[in-house]
């Protein structure tokens, strides 16, 4: 009976309210689209960041803005931050993280194409194979591309 009152007080709040409210009580998060990226070498591809924490070493990826589709915000970041283009996108897993609170979207495709220009965020780009992986490269990131490409050298025997 409470809950039943209470619900209908709350459809009668103005919209406005119910948002605010709806912020106040909910945690806040960002969502960003990352890759493992592969070329025809059966390597993948690692960004070295310039504000990404240790030693910068990581999958491409970024922030998926307001009202972009998750395969759109990877694409867009890959074309800004190293001028490339990808192809076969699928999505790979989803996974959260607690700090930062972060939901993040994890593809996996293939390069179409070289690494091109660098912005200003990116100090390299790397094609690199699982014997020759950075060893700060954090160990979330050297499970998934184990993953993919132990997948990978599966589908090619």
């Amino acid at each position: 009976m409470l809950t039943d009152v209470l619900g209908a007080v709350w459809r009668r709040f103005p919209s406005e309210l119910k948002r605010w409210t709806m912020s106040l009580s909910h945690p806040r998060f960002s969502v960003t689209a990352g890759a493992v990226i592969t070329d025809d070498r059966g390597r993948v591809l690692l960004l070295k960041h310039r504000f990404r924490p240790g030693s910068g070493w990581g999958i491409p990826g970024g922030y998926i803005n307001k009202g972009e589709q998750a395969e759109d915000a990877l694409r867009r970041e890959l074309r800004e931050e190293a001028g490339l283009e990808l192809q076969d996108v699928a999505v790979l897993t989803t996974r959260t993280f607690r700090k930062p609170q972060q939901v993040e979207i994890v593809f996996v495709c293939r390069a179409a194409g070289e690494p091109q220009q660098l912005n200003y965020e990116i100090q390299k780009a790397e094609w690199f194979s699982l014997d020759q992986l950075p060893a700060s490269l954090p160990k979330d990131q050297l499970e998934l591309i184990k993953r993919v490409l132990d997948d990978g050298a599966k589908t090619q025997d």
